[in-house]
């Protein structure tokens, strides 16, 4: 007996052609499929949520994050002066993580804004290193040369330094300088001073990524079609050069995100960055630690090392989950 026929090629049982999906498109489709990453995206758009809607959430909760309370009903008097009494230390239906010792501040209002503060800091500061690393990189791998040369060197230079070194010592001289600016009133001068110091500080090595990305796109024949057509350079590096290379820029933005939280909580508890009484969570940790309220009221402590613990934790998972999604040779599960 001769074999079966095989089915015509419009049956039902003919395998259907793959539908084409954008990089986006099948990163999404990768990232659905990890519960790991899935519950980190959910959490931190949680977290961007809280951060986003503080003012909101301190109304309903009847709080703002500057009023004090050191009346004897919230504050301990004699034993431990400051101190919150017991109904006040922790969360209660008048205040949800209870207050602060030694002003009597809302810890839940100053959390949300501290919420607010940190990611906008933490935000702002990765577009500018994002958008320096991606220009310099890109001119460099694409021109060649002495451009090349004149930016790897300049590259080399900014990762030699130890960074948080060089941050500490350059943020407060850089608070000195915008003090008579437009950013320099109110609390813009701590947030504006550590945007441009951890974005001017962190594009270096993304820089060297994508300039290695490049060298080998300028060479593709997308790149010499747009010459042959009289593109000129500057169309070809940003309509078809660093479009390629925006899966990779993607991946590090996600990953530059949570240092720069915790680059942030770091100088701002070191005293060099957000200071009282704008909140911020480097800025309740350093309240925590500079009054030795740690050792009577530990959980003024823990309410936004907590926040800080998990932000950036679900940050790192969401940023292993965009690479693996974004890897051309992940393997599809």
């Amino acid at each position: 007996m001769g074999s079966p026929p095989l089915p015509p090629a419009t049956s039902p049982e003919a395998k259907a052609p793959a539908e084409a999906r954008s990089l986006l498109a099948t990163a999404w489709m990768r990232i659905r499929r990890s519960k790991i990453a899935l519950l980190s995206l959910c959490v931190v758009v949680a977290i961007l949520l809280f951060a986003i809607l503080a003012p909101v959430l301190s109304a309903v909760s009847g709080n703002d994050p500057y009023t004090s309370n050191t009346s004897p009903e919230v504050l301990d008097d004699f034993q431990t002066p400051g101190l919150p009494l017991p109904g006040y230390m922790y969360p209660s239906a008048q205040h949800w993580l209870g207050v602060e010792p030694g002003l009597g501040r809302d810890l839940f209002a100053r959390l949300a804004y501290g919420g607010q503060v940190s990611l906008t800091i933490a935000l702002l500061s990765t577009v500018v290193s994002v958008v320096l690393g991606t220009v310099l990189g890109a001119a460099a791998g694409y021109f060649g040369g002495k451009t090349d040369a004149i930016i790897s060197r300049i590259m080399d230079l900014f990762l030699a330094f130890p960074h948080l070194l060089l941050v500490l010592s350059l943020t407060p001289i850089l608070q000195s300088r915008l003090r008579d600016t437009p950013l320099g009133e109110g609390s813009f001068l701590p947030m504006a001073s550590l945007v441009i110091i951890l974005g001017f500080f962190g594009w270096a090595y993304l820089a060297r990524i994508v300039r290695g990305q490049v060298l080998s796109l300028r060479e593709r024949e997308f790149v010499e079609a747009a010459r042959s057509f009289g593109a000129s350079h500057l169309s070809i590096l940003f309509r078809q050069i660093i479009p390629n290379v925006m899966g990779v820029v993607l991946v590090y933005a996600t990953m530059l995100i949570p240092t720069n939280i915790s680059a942030e909580a770091a100088l701002s508890f070191l005293g060099v960055g957000v200071k009282d009484p704008t909140p911020s969570w480097g800025q309740m940790l350093n309240a925590a630690q500079s009054g030795n309220w740690y050792l009577s009221d530990p959980w003024f402590l823990a309410v936004p090392g907590i926040m800080l613990i998990v932000t950036v934790l679900a940050f790192n998972l969401l940023g292993d989950a965009v690479r693996d999604a974004l890897d051309p040779k992940a393997s599809r599960h």
